[in-house]
């Protein structure tokens, strides 16, 4: 899908101030509210913008302790362990991956020792082979897209520059 430099700049500003109106947006875009709720369908439909819900922290939620859990499957039982994994409330995040192990996931919990459970519980699933655990230390970039997004407009805009 196409992205241009308007719908770049919109990109922006909904990650800048997610709590502004649709009008807002359209006066400091300069142009109409139509064209801008036009794009914003557009970017919906086509899955770039993919929600619009607040961002929590699961450290404020109690929960600051932050691992990434590599789970090796049994061949065979990909699904079945992933359809497992979304039953476990801390684990908020889970792919596929290739190298070392199946499955990685993310994993929150209130302490060490909450972690550890969380991991037992994940290891006597039905296909999990074995699994292992990092710890993250200190978060060094949150999970961003704004500077993904300034550089796809930056080459929308570049060839209308030349």
């Amino acid at each position: 899908m196409a992205v241009d430099e308007l719908d770049t700049r919109i990109l922006r500003l909904l990650l800048e101030q997610p709590r502004t109106s649709v009008r807002e947006y359209a006066r400091v875009l300069g142009v109409a509210r139509g064209t801008l709720q036009a794009r914003l369908d557009r970017l919906e439909r086509d899955g770039v913008i993919t929600g619009t819900g607040p961002s929590l922290s699961a450290a404020a939620l109690g929960h600051p302790v932050l691992a990434f859990v590599h789970i090796e499957v049994t061949q065979g039982h990909l699904d079945e362990v992933g359809d497992a994994l979304a039953a476990v409330p801390e684990i908020i995040e889970a792919f596929s991956i290739t190298g070392g192990g199946d499955l990685l996931t993310r994993v929150v919990a209130r302490d060490n020792g909450h972690l550890e459970d969380v991991v037992q519980q994940l290891i006597q699933m039905p296909g999990v082979v074995r699994t292992r655990t990092e710890m993250a230390l200190r978060e060094r970039v949150p999970h961003r897209l704004l500077p993904l997004v300034e550089s796809i407009g930056r080459a929308a805009a570049a060839p209308q520059q030349r």
